[in-house]
Protein backbone atom coordinates (compact mmCIF):
# COMPACT_ATOMS: atom_id res chain seq x y z
CA UNK A 1 0.00 0.00 0.00
CA UNK A 2 1.77 3.08 -1.28
CA UNK A 3 2.26 6.21 0.79
CA UNK A 4 4.40 9.32 1.12
CA UNK A 5 5.82 10.69 4.37
CA UNK A 6 6.43 14.14 5.79
CA UNK A 7 9.23 14.30 8.35
CA UNK A 8 9.67 17.55 10.32
CA UNK A 9 13.33 17.93 11.24
CA UNK A 10 13.64 21.66 11.88
CA UNK A 11 13.43 21.70 15.68
CA UNK A 12 16.10 23.22 17.87
CA UNK A 13 16.03 20.40 20.40
CA UNK A 14 16.45 22.66 23.43
CA UNK A 15 15.50 19.92 25.89
CA UNK A 16 18.31 17.76 24.51
CA UNK A 17 20.77 20.49 25.57
CA UNK A 18 23.15 19.70 22.71
CA UNK A 19 23.46 23.22 21.34
CA UNK A 20 22.39 22.02 17.87
CA UNK A 21 19.56 20.24 16.11
CA UNK A 22 19.12 17.00 18.04
CA UNK A 23 18.37 14.94 14.92
CA UNK A 24 21.97 15.55 13.80
CA UNK A 25 23.33 13.90 16.94
CA UNK A 26 24.80 10.45 16.41
CA UNK A 27 23.23 7.25 17.66
CA UNK A 28 25.22 4.09 17.05
CA UNK A 29 27.51 6.06 14.69
CA UNK A 30 24.68 7.42 12.53
CA UNK A 31 22.80 10.75 12.81
CA UNK A 32 19.41 10.18 14.39
CA UNK A 33 17.47 11.44 11.38
CA UNK A 34 19.40 9.12 9.05
CA UNK A 35 18.29 6.13 11.18
CA UNK A 36 14.72 7.35 10.68
CA UNK A 37 15.01 8.03 6.97
CA UNK A 38 16.57 4.65 6.27
CA UNK A 39 13.38 2.92 7.39
CA UNK A 40 11.39 4.73 4.71
CA UNK A 41 14.19 4.49 2.14
CA UNK A 42 14.10 0.70 2.46
CA UNK A 43 10.29 0.40 2.41
CA UNK A 44 9.20 -0.25 -1.16
CA UNK A 45 5.75 1.15 -0.36
CA UNK A 46 7.21 4.60 0.38
CA UNK A 47 7.03 6.74 -2.77
CA UNK A 48 8.55 9.92 -1.41
CA UNK A 49 9.90 11.74 1.63
CA UNK A 50 9.26 15.43 2.33
CA UNK A 51 11.75 16.77 4.84
CA UNK A 52 11.05 20.04 6.68
CA UNK A 53 14.35 21.58 7.77
CA UNK A 54 15.93 24.64 9.30
CA UNK A 55 17.75 26.51 6.49
CA UNK A 56 20.92 26.67 8.62
CA UNK A 57 21.06 22.85 8.58
CA UNK A 58 20.47 22.51 4.83
CA UNK A 59 24.04 22.03 3.61
CA UNK A 60 24.89 19.54 6.37
CA UNK A 61 21.69 17.57 5.84
CA UNK A 62 22.14 17.46 2.07
CA UNK A 63 25.66 16.11 2.54
CA UNK A 64 24.42 13.43 4.94
CA UNK A 65 21.59 12.42 2.59
CA UNK A 66 24.15 11.94 -0.17
CA UNK A 67 26.64 10.13 2.07
CA UNK A 68 24.06 7.64 3.30
CA UNK A 69 22.36 7.11 -0.08
CA UNK A 70 18.95 8.50 0.89
CA UNK A 71 17.32 8.93 -2.54
CA UNK A 72 13.60 9.24 -1.77
CA UNK A 73 13.70 12.83 -0.47
CA UNK A 74 11.75 14.72 -3.14
CA UNK A 75 11.55 18.10 -1.39
CA UNK A 76 13.20 20.07 1.40
CA UNK A 77 10.58 22.38 2.88
CA UNK A 78 11.42 25.37 5.10
CA UNK A 79 10.75 24.79 8.76
CA UNK A 80 8.32 27.08 10.53
CA UNK A 81 8.07 28.59 13.99
CA UNK A 82 6.17 25.55 15.29
CA UNK A 83 6.15 21.89 14.24
CA UNK A 84 2.66 22.38 12.80
CA UNK A 85 3.90 25.17 10.53
CA UNK A 86 6.78 23.01 9.30
CA UNK A 87 4.42 20.17 8.39
CA UNK A 88 2.04 22.52 6.59
CA UNK A 89 4.95 23.94 4.59
CA UNK A 90 5.93 20.41 3.55
CA UNK A 91 2.33 19.42 2.82
CA UNK A 92 2.15 22.17 0.20
CA UNK A 93 4.94 20.43 -1.75
CA UNK A 94 2.98 17.18 -2.08
CA UNK A 95 1.72 16.70 -5.63
CA UNK A 96 0.91 12.98 -5.76
CA UNK A 97 -2.20 12.46 -3.67
CA UNK A 98 -3.02 9.37 -1.62
CA UNK A 99 -1.94 8.39 1.90
CA UNK A 100 0.34 10.82 3.71
CA UNK A 101 2.25 9.89 6.84
CA UNK A 102 3.69 12.38 9.30
CA UNK A 103 6.59 11.09 11.38
CA UNK A 104 9.01 12.62 13.89
CA UNK A 105 12.62 12.68 12.68
CA UNK A 106 13.68 11.93 16.27
CA UNK A 107 11.68 8.68 16.40
CA UNK A 108 14.17 6.26 14.79
CA UNK A 109 12.70 2.91 15.89
CA UNK A 110 9.67 2.82 13.60
CA UNK A 111 9.54 -0.33 11.49
CA UNK A 112 7.72 -2.00 8.62
CA UNK A 113 5.58 -4.15 10.94
CA UNK A 114 4.00 -0.98 12.33
CA UNK A 115 3.81 0.89 9.03
CA UNK A 116 1.74 -1.68 7.14
CA UNK A 117 -1.31 -1.82 9.46
CA UNK A 118 -1.15 1.94 9.98
CA UNK A 119 -1.33 2.66 6.24
CA UNK A 120 -4.06 0.06 5.76
CA UNK A 121 -6.16 1.65 8.51
CA UNK A 122 -5.74 5.10 6.93
CA UNK A 123 -6.80 3.77 3.53
CA UNK A 124 -9.91 2.19 5.04
CA UNK A 125 -10.87 4.95 7.50
CA UNK A 126 -9.14 8.13 6.30
CA UNK A 127 -7.09 8.72 9.44
CA UNK A 128 -5.06 6.51 11.77
CA UNK A 129 -2.46 6.90 14.49
CA UNK A 130 -0.02 4.69 16.35
CA UNK A 131 -0.48 4.61 20.11
CA UNK A 132 0.25 2.40 23.10
CA UNK A 133 -1.85 1.87 26.25
CA UNK A 134 -0.80 4.10 29.14
CA UNK A 135 0.94 1.98 31.78
CA UNK A 136 1.43 4.52 34.56
CA UNK A 137 -1.19 5.82 36.95
CA UNK A 138 -2.21 9.29 35.77
CA UNK A 139 -3.39 12.02 38.11
CA UNK A 140 -4.88 15.47 37.50
CA UNK A 141 -3.67 18.23 39.78
CA UNK A 142 -4.25 21.86 40.65
CA UNK A 143 -0.75 23.15 41.14
CA UNK A 144 0.82 20.26 43.03
CA UNK A 145 -2.36 19.09 44.76
CA UNK A 146 -3.98 15.96 43.28
CA UNK A 147 -7.59 16.55 42.29
CA UNK A 148 -8.35 13.29 40.52
CA UNK A 149 -6.91 9.88 39.64
CA UNK A 150 -7.69 9.34 35.98
CA UNK A 151 -9.14 5.98 34.92
CA UNK A 152 -6.45 4.76 32.54
CA UNK A 153 -8.03 1.84 30.65
CA UNK A 154 -9.23 4.28 27.97
CA UNK A 155 -5.95 6.27 27.81
CA UNK A 156 -3.41 5.89 25.02
CA UNK A 157 0.05 7.46 24.59
CA UNK A 158 0.17 8.70 21.02
CA UNK A 159 3.15 8.16 18.72
CA UNK A 160 4.05 8.80 15.11
CA UNK A 161 3.71 8.07 12.26
CA UNK A 162 0.18 9.32 11.92
CA UNK A 163 -1.47 8.54 8.59
CA UNK A 164 -4.18 10.33 6.61
CA UNK A 165 -5.76 10.63 3.21
CA UNK A 166 -4.18 13.70 1.65
CA UNK A 167 -7.51 15.50 1.20
CA UNK A 168 -8.42 15.09 4.87
CA UNK A 169 -5.06 16.25 6.19
CA UNK A 170 -4.96 19.27 3.86
CA UNK A 171 -8.50 20.26 4.86
CA UNK A 172 -7.54 19.99 8.54
CA UNK A 173 -4.46 22.16 8.08
CA UNK A 174 -6.32 24.77 6.06
CA UNK A 175 -8.98 24.99 8.76
CA UNK A 176 -6.33 25.30 11.49
CA UNK A 177 -4.65 28.13 9.58
CA UNK A 178 -7.98 29.86 9.05
CA UNK A 179 -8.79 29.65 12.77
CA UNK A 180 -5.24 30.37 13.94
CA UNK A 181 -5.41 27.09 15.87
CA UNK A 182 -2.30 25.30 17.12
CA UNK A 183 -2.86 21.61 17.84
CA UNK A 184 -0.87 19.10 19.84
CA UNK A 185 -0.49 16.74 16.88
CA UNK A 186 -1.80 16.19 13.36
CA UNK A 187 -4.65 13.98 14.56
CA UNK A 188 -5.94 16.79 16.77
CA UNK A 189 -6.38 18.95 13.67
CA UNK A 190 -8.25 16.16 11.90
CA UNK A 191 -10.45 15.62 14.95
CA UNK A 192 -11.40 19.33 14.82
CA UNK A 193 -12.98 18.93 11.39
CA UNK A 194 -15.14 16.06 12.66
CA UNK A 195 -13.27 13.10 11.21
CA UNK A 196 -12.78 9.90 13.19
CA UNK A 197 -9.21 8.81 13.91
CA UNK A 198 -8.52 5.08 14.32
CA UNK A 199 -5.89 3.79 16.75
CA UNK A 200 -3.39 1.16 15.62
CA UNK A 201 -1.41 -0.29 18.52
CA UNK A 202 2.23 0.76 18.32
CA UNK A 203 5.33 -0.35 20.19
CA UNK A 204 6.85 0.86 23.44
CA UNK A 205 10.21 0.83 21.60
CA UNK A 206 8.96 3.53 19.23
CA UNK A 207 10.23 6.31 21.48
CA UNK A 208 10.89 9.94 20.63
CA UNK A 209 14.38 11.15 21.54
CA UNK A 210 13.78 14.41 23.40
CA UNK A 211 16.13 14.54 26.41
CA UNK A 212 19.68 13.26 27.05
CA UNK A 213 18.22 10.42 29.11
CA UNK A 214 16.34 9.19 26.04
CA UNK A 215 19.65 8.41 24.35
CA UNK A 216 20.37 5.79 27.04
CA UNK A 217 17.03 4.14 26.32
CA UNK A 218 17.78 4.28 22.59
CA UNK A 219 21.10 2.51 23.08
CA UNK A 220 19.33 -0.18 25.10
CA UNK A 221 16.77 -0.66 22.31
CA UNK A 222 19.57 -1.03 19.78
CA UNK A 223 21.26 -3.65 21.95
CA UNK A 224 17.98 -5.53 22.25
CA UNK A 225 17.43 -5.40 18.50
CA UNK A 226 20.95 -6.69 17.95
CA UNK A 227 20.38 -9.55 20.41
CA UNK A 228 22.78 -8.16 23.00
CA UNK A 229 21.05 -7.60 26.34
CA UNK A 230 24.13 -6.83 28.40
CA UNK A 231 24.20 -3.45 30.19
Amino acid sequence: MAYQVIIPAAGQGKRMGAGRNKVLLELNQLPIFIHTLKVFEMDQDCNGIYLAINPRDESEMKALLHEHHITKVVALAPGGKERQHSIYNALKFVKQKGIILVHDAARPFINKKLLDPLVKAAEENGASILAVPVKDTVKKAAGKIVTETVERTSLWAVQTPQAFRFSILMQAYQKAEQDDFLGTDDASLVERIGHNVVIVEGSYDNIKLTTPEDLYFAEAIIRKQNGNHSP
